[in-house]
């Protein structure tokens, strides 16, 4: 069993660092920055930074933590049923904007080979993700993990292909 978790570690190591993805997004790696700063500094965050500062997190995502964040790229926000987000945004949805976002945040620092140690973890918003870990990568709720272990000053993020969301959102959203 060691030995599948030492190969799927450096899958998901070699995966992560692949050319192809590197092209997609660059991500700032001071140390001084937050959860928040690298998230902006990438590019490839927007929909998510909105989402962010439409529910009033971002004090909390700048704070100490440390947090790991499953950060859904803006293709994976795209790719929700249409007027979803603008929905989500409007201030009357708040509340379930909180529990969406906070879904994707675990608290601590969780780095890629812990990660796959995992077959769940607790989130800020109170209910568990699942972990699953294969040949093909790892799946947190169902979103392919794209690429892991970018560093924060108050944490981690790793990117993943879908927005993930809590068991009493309608299937619409998901």
């Amino acid at each position: 069993m060691k030995g599948v978790r030492i190969a799927l570690v450096a899958a998901l190591a070699a995966f992560t660092s692949s050319p192809a993805l590197a092209q997609q997004a660059s991500y700032a790696k001071p140390a001084s920055m937050d959860i928040v700063d690298v998230a902006v500094s990438a590019g490839s965050f927007e929909t998510l930074v909105a989402a962010v500062k439409a529910a009033g997190l971002v004090e909390v995502l700048k704070s100490d933590g440390p947090f790991t964040v499953f950060a859904p790229t803006d293709e994976a926000f795209g790719a929700l049923p249409e007027g979803t987000v603008a929905e989500l945004l409007k201030p009357e949805n708040k509340d379930k904007l909180v529990a969406i976002l906070t879904y994707h945040v675990v608290p601590g620092k969780v780095m890629a080979k812990d990660v796959v140690k995992l077959s769940e973890a607790k989130t800020v918003q109170g209910q568990k993700i699942a972990i699953k870990t294969s040949d093909a990568g790892v799946m947190v709720d169902g979103a392919k993990v794209l690429k892991t272990d970018i560093p924060a000053s108050n944490g981690v993020i790793h990117v993943i292909d879908a927005v993930i969301l809590p068991r009493d959102e309608p299937a619409g959203c998901r």
